[in-house]
């Protein structure tokens, strides 16, 4: 039975449709990578899982319990953390944990003790005795995390942790996910960062205008996303006679010349590069292009294939170049 799991899950706000039969499941121990735009659904989601927002039809369950109506079930089991955090005035680090943890009903010695873990875990016993409100931003997205892990739930409901981080805090939070991951715990991570999604997570959704687009394992999404394939190649001399010889051939969308981005040439200079991309489904023989170059006098000094990544993916699929 999936951890998470959402069937024909819709939630409209007067014509607006902001999430549309939305189907995902996600299994025990899965990190869930949420990929999408601004306003594409991925908020919504999150928030309906979180047990904060009412769907408009559909059903959504995690643990096999069904949101919206064994809500007081499933929210000792989530953890929930916003793309920015509530920051209590005059509290301290461990005053905002042990209050917490008093909220989840942990007393006693054994609060001390949960509130001293989290701190180990998320690294921030140094900051123990700090001002939450002191903290930076990056800081206080750990101190986040570090309140929804007091009571040890099953599964963490992450929206933009990353948002906002400079590239240290970026990689301190992508360690602690890390972290999480190994511990398992089933987390659902929205992002707009998408090397670091592909660092973390095993499986990603791809979400646009409300509709799921791609839901599966990012090694599918990169297979899918390189079946759209881009090649670039180099002459020596003469790239926009040879841009014009590639364009004719079958299968080629489309040509462009990017200035400076080849290999240095011997006379001097960095050589212009020919981005070749195919038609979605196109059958070709990547070889036959610098067949036909050198048959034609040119001589190739750089033949590959684009590097296909999550972002590329994301761009292809979303763009509707695969299918």
């Amino acid at each position: 039975m999936a951890m998470i799991e959402t069937i024909n899950l819709s939630k409209r706000y007067g014509e607006f449709v902001a999430l549309d039969n939305l189907n995902l499941s996600i299994n025990q121990g899965d990190c869930f990578g949420f990929i999408g735009p601004n306003g594409a659904g991925k908020t919504t989601t999150i928030k309906i899982l979180a047990t904060l927002l009412k769907p408009s039809s559909g059903q959504a369950m995690i643990d096999g319990l069904t949101v919206g109506y064994q809500n007081r079930q499933i929210r000792p089991i989530i953890g929930y953390v916003p793309d920015f955090m509530g920051a209590y005035q005059d509290m301290v680090v461990s005053e905002y944990l042990e209050f917490f943890a008093a909220c989840y009903n942990i007393h006693g010695t054994q609060r001390k003790k949960v509130v001293q873990d989290v701190l180990d875990l998320t690294d921030l016993n140094y900051k123990a005795d700090a001002e939450v409100n002191s903290l930076s931003r990056g800081m206080q997205q750990r101190l986040s995390v570090a309140r929804v892990l007091l009571h040890d739930p099953k599964v963490l409901l992450m929206d933009e942790p990353a948002s906002g981080l400079d590239p240290r805090a970026r990689i301190e939070m992508r360690e602690l996910m890390k972290e999480l991951k190994r511990m398992g715990k089933t987390i659902i991570i929205s992002s707009h960062i998408l090397p670091e999604l592909a660092e973390i997570c095993n499986v990603v959704g791809i979400i646009e205008r409300g509709h799921l687009l791609y839901n599966g394992t990012v090694a599918e999404a990169l297979r899918r996303a390189k079946l759209g394939h881009a090649l670039q190649v180099a002459v020596s001399a003469r790239a926009s006679e040879a841009a014009e010889i590639i364009a004719k051939m079958p299968g080629v969308s489309k040509v462009t010349i990017r200035e400076g981005e080849g290999p240095a040439q011997p006379q001097g200079g960095i050589a212009p590069l020919i981005h070749i991309a195919y038609e979605p489904g196109a059958r070709v023989d990547p070889s036959d292009i610098p067949s036909v170059l050198v048959n034609a006098g040119f001589r190739v000094t750089q033949f590959s294939e684009e590097a296909v990544n999550l972002e590329t993916a994301f761009m292809r699929l979303t763009k509707g170049l695969v299918q």
